[in-house]
């Protein structure tokens, strides 16, 4: 087993291998039990904790990071804006100053747009907005590309040290890049051996632009596949474990989750797999998402996948 590795993002901030994530689900029981459940992953050894204003978690990650005495220049912290708070710079500024309150921190180390798409301010609801029949209310007066200029604008103030995206597409990208003025650190998506994003990590690479994985395993039937037992058995790990090795040596980063404090302790002590093993594992890929689908309506968060610039199958549990 080898220590946890950092990579060096555009910038030069170093951002650890492996985060620790906050989804605390839907309920204030949900959100609150995450602040014992992060101070357990950081007395494991965690040093990334990444979470968002729409989680309704960051309140409870402030907590458990002042509760484990462990000084905050050393733990890496990840927000999102979320997609409610799309704007120029004063709404943008304020939803990040929001996150830096609820966290209790004067700064972040990576702040990162959740989603692309803009939906309708009405308050600080995690309920997105819907009209009559039932549909997002996007806000077309705002673009991602205004949103990331109030980022540039808040990295220039000092307050982040980096500045990134999440659930972006080449399309998306490409369509950021001609405004942006800094290149975004990293791009947080699902990336899991079914959904190896080869396109986008081919992109994202020749960029310069670091690819955080989450719903990193797939999942249960990911964890199952043949392959990845036998490759688990053969370095004496576990199956997330080498999973979770796979996306190192890819050379992207992931956060996972788990309220487990030995699996928490797994998860910062991983094999280093060969090169062969680790094709093996892209060879699985599906093309396949198993998190986040469209739903009925064939849409996601009020865009359709088409126009987030997905082409990836979605399977039944991703259906929102």
């Amino acid at each position: 087993m080898s220590p946890i590795p950092t990579f060096r993002l555009n910038n030069n901030v170093e951002i650890p291998a492996v985060g620790f994530g906050s989804w605390g689900g839907l309920t204030e029981e949900g959100r609150k039990a995450v602040k014992d459940v992060v101070l357990s992953a950081l007395k494991a050894g965690h040093r990334h904790i990444d979470t968002a204003w729409f989680y309704q978690t960051e309140k409870y990650v402030g907590e458990a990071i002042r509760e484990s005495g462990i000084p905050r220049k050393d733990i890496f912290i990840t927000s999102k804006l979320a997609w409610i708070h799309h704007g120029k710079y004063e709404k943008v500024n304020e939803a990040f100053e929001k996150s830096l309150k609820n966290l209790g921190v004067d700064y972040l180390d990576l702040y990162i747009i959740h989603w692309p798409q803009s939906l309708a301010y009405e308050g600080d609801d995690v309920l997105v907005p819907k009209d009559a029949s039932g549909e997002f209310k996007l806000d077309d007066s705002v673009t991602f590309s205004d949103s990331w200029a109030a980022l540039e604008q808040i990295y220039a103030s000092g307050r982040v040290r980096a500045i990134g995206v999440s659930n972006f597409s080449v399309k998306t990208l490409e369509e950021l890049e001609k405004t942006a003025k800094i290149v975004p650190a990293v791009n947080q998506v699902e990336l899991h051996p079914y959904l190896t994003q080869q396109h986008l990590w081919e992109y994202c690479k020749r960029k310069n632009i670091h690819l955080t994985a989450y719903t990193p395993t797939g999942w249960k039937d990911v964890l199952e596949n043949p392959t990845i037992v036998e490759l688990a058995k053969k370095y004496n790990s576990t199956t997330a474990q080498v999973i979770f090795a796979w996306h190192i040596a890819r050379g992207n980063s992931l956060c996972t989750y788990s309220r487990q404090p030995s699996r928490q302790k797994e998860s910062l002590d991983l094999p280093t797999i060969d090169e062969a093993d680790a094709a093996r594992i892209s060879g699985l890929d599906l093309n396949q998402r198993v998190c986040n689908g469209p739903d009925a309506k064939g849409k996601l968060n009020g865009w359709t996948i088409e126009q987030l610039g997905w082409d990836s199958k979605v399977s039944p549990e991703a259906t929102a």
